[in-house]
């Protein structure tokens, strides 16, 4: 599937949710998009949900934060992302990169209370409002420091 290399997809991969984020490596921004929930039939990606947001947006590469230990060591959950991240590209035939998500959640909630106590935001926040914060900025990390 051919893509627009400077848009790009960014993926919170979570047991129960992804976080979907879209950027543009022109301008180095990125947007929370939405975020999906993993399919009933056997809890894995939702993956009709990801066929039609990248059918729609056309990326010329996916960013899938990679959850890490605070000390840059592997965890349970690391592994889970990169299963995420191979079955991506096999799926899209898409290149599938890789970025350090620690601290991605953190930052993604203290956005999401700025806007909403600036009144910028509703408030009323889901749990899928942090999942796709926090892939924006894993996006943003990503290309800010090491996109194309």
């Amino acid at each position: 599937m051919a893509g627009d290399a400077n848009v790009m997809l960014g993926f919170d991969f979570g047991t129960k949710r992804i976080g979907i984020a879209v950027g543009n490596a022109i301008t180095g921004n990125a947007q929370a998009l939405t975020t999906l929930h993993h399919s009933n039939s056997g809890g894995g990606p939702d993956w009709q949900g990801l066929t039609r947001i990248v059918a729609e947006w056309r990326p010329g590469a996916l960013i899938v934060g990679l959850p890490l230990a605070r000390d840059g060591s592997s965890q349970p959950m690391t592994e889970n992302a990169q299963k995420f991240m191979r079955q991506l590209g096999e799926h899209f035939d898409i290149p599938v990169h890789a970025m350090d998500e620690r601290f991605s959640t953190i930052e993604a909630v203290e956005r999401l209370r700025t806007a909403r106590a600036s009144g910028s935001r509703g408030k009323r926040l889901s749990k899928g409002d942090s999942d796709s914060m926090a892939a924006q900025v894993i996006l943003e990390g990503w290309l800010a420091n090491s996109g194309p």
